[in-house]
């Protein structure tokens, strides 16, 4: 699925504008303004719901444009850039004098990335042919395309679902094939120390270190050791309204059991063989039990569990192995926010 040429035209007039245009990328769906221009991120902070000290990722065509919008960008970021851009890992570099504070949340550092789905490329590499935005900077703002702390979209009809007509046009390129959000790592430390992997995703901190040589550090989750504020670190995020309990393997089925005799009507989604103990009055969706496969359609999933007019969802935990890593955290995150979005205005 691409969009005409005409599409893609008007989105690019659209961010030129200071409009807001929802497009697809590898990972999930972004909302996208022109990253150097304040007024058009405020207005995506407005449409998601989100604190404007929150730092959005700047999408750019190619590592070309990396430095109009970071200074002093040490080699692992090149080298990282020429592995895996296009692709689904964000760098956290210190941001240029030229790039406004409203994109970075206030901080002196700032994400950037190169999508690898061939919509977002299309779009990126036609608004920097078109002169890009203000001051002709070529990025755009793109936080996924969803209200704050909700389930990030990875269809264009789940943009439409959750932004409605706050969003002008959403360029459709079908489901994103990644599924979860990219990689986050910090390389703002110098080279005395390692970089700091703040956010898991498909990129792995063994593939990184495989470039660079250096294993990223992971920072505490308590947020307090000096890392910058990114997109998704917070402890409840990707979160359903209905409350979510992550349940162990082995206990699914004693979990489910105990549901029933309390006369509570569940949703359950499971990776391996589905418990005996399912009744007709469950819903029940099974993924992959590989975490690529798991991950590409989690979040539809949970969307769909979410829809229905159960109490609570069930969710099978995943295996405590590194290939699983970027799944568990978003599942973790989902749990702790669970049932906190429940009101009509979300």
């Amino acid at each position: 699925m691409f969009p005409e040429q005409a599409e893609i035209d008007h989105a690019v007039a659209l961010l030129q504008a200071g409009e807001l245009v929802a497009f697809p990328t590898e990972t999930v769906y972004g909302l996208a303004a022109d990253a150097a221009n304040p007024l058009a991120v405020a207005r995506i902070f407005a449409a998601k719901g989100r604190p404007a000290n929150h730092p959005l990722i700047v999408h750019l065509a190619g590592a070309g444009c990396l430095e109009r919008w970071a200074r002093d960008i040490p080699s692992p970021a090149w080298e990282l850039a020429e592995a895996f851009w296009p692709g689904p890992l964000t760098l956290i570099l210190r941001r240029a004098a030229a790039v406004p504070t409203a994109v970075t949340g206030g901080q002196d550092s700032i994400g950037v990335r190169v999508p690898a789905h061939p919509v977002a490329l299309a779009l990126l590499r036609a608004y920097a042919e078109a002169g890009g935005g203000v001051d002709g900077m070529c990025g755009l703002a793109a936080p996924s395309a969803n209200r704050f702390g909700r389930i990030s979209p990875t269809e264009a009809r789940h943009v439409r679902e959750e932004l409605g007509d706050s969003v002008p046009l959403i360029l459709d390129g079908g489901r994103c094939l990644v599924g979860i959000e990219s990689t986050i790592l910090d390389l703002t430390r110098g080279d005395s120390q390692p970089p700091r992997l703040l956010r898991p995703g498909r990129v792995t901190p063994e593939q990184i270190a495989a470039v660079i040589g250096v294993l990223p550090e992971t920072p505490s989750l308590a947020g307090n050791d000096g890392s910058p504020r990114v997109s998704g670190s917070l402890a409840a995020h990707y979160a359903p309204r209905t409350a979510l309990h992550l349940v162990a393997p082995q206990r699914l089925a004693e979990v489910i059991d105990q549901l029933h005799r309390a006369g509570r009507r569940c949703a359950i989604l499971c990776h391996s063989e589905p418990p005996a103990a399912i009744a007709a009055t469950d819903t029940l969706r099974k993924l992959a039990a590989d975490p690529r496969g798991y991950a590409r359609a989690l979040y539809a999933a949970l969307r769909a569990l979410d829809q229905l007019a159960a109490e609570l969802i069930v969710v099978e935990d995943v295996p405590a192995t590194p290939a699983w890593a970027a799944v568990a955290d978003r599942l973790r995150r989902a749990a702790v926010g669970a049932g906190r979005h429940a009101g009509p205005a979300d």
